[in-house]
């Protein structure tokens, strides 16, 4: 499992020319699920990311969290972060997850965050998505379980 997230001022994503998810002040994060991954990954990895201490504080240190500040979360199935570019120049995406189960654990997480985070905002699984944001430092960080 893989999260890619980025801190933001605002982020959201549409599909079929319409806004779906929409967000301030938080973090937007691509969420890549793999073959072999858990309940239990994703249990790891929604608290570390809730957890993370990246936005500054009173004396510009990063020192808050997401819960800390107030932040937003958009959250993006994106199955390419499993692309593997090691022959060739076609990606092989044979380590991403079943759809099925990847969704599945998809929606698992949005549930978790939604038990510490007031504001969580997602997008389509499987769609054509445009993501906009405006990355704030910029600031990226990534998880892997």
């Amino acid at each position: 499992m893989k999260f890619v997230i980025q801190r933001v001022t605002s982020a959201s994503v549409t599909v079929e020319n319409e806004v779906v998810g929409s967000i301030g002040k938080g973090f937007l994060v691509l969420i890549g699920v793999g073959q072999n991954d858990t309940y239990a990954e994703a249990d790891k990895l929604v608290k570390k990311m809730t957890g993370l201490r990246i936005f500054s504080d009173e004396n510009g240190k990063t020192n808050l969290s997401l819960k800390d500040v107030g932040g937003e979360l958009l959250l993006i199935s994106q199955f390419t972060l499993y692309a593997n570019c090691t022959k060739g120049y076609r990606p092989s995406f044979i380590e991403a997850g079943d759809p099925q189960m990847a969704e599945k654990l998809y929606e698992y997480i949005i549930e978790e965050c939604k038990k510490s985070i007031p504001v969580v905002e997602k997008g389509v699984f499987g769609a054509h998505m445009e993501v906009n944001l405006c990355n704030d430092g910029p600031f990226t960080i990534i998880l892997e379980a």
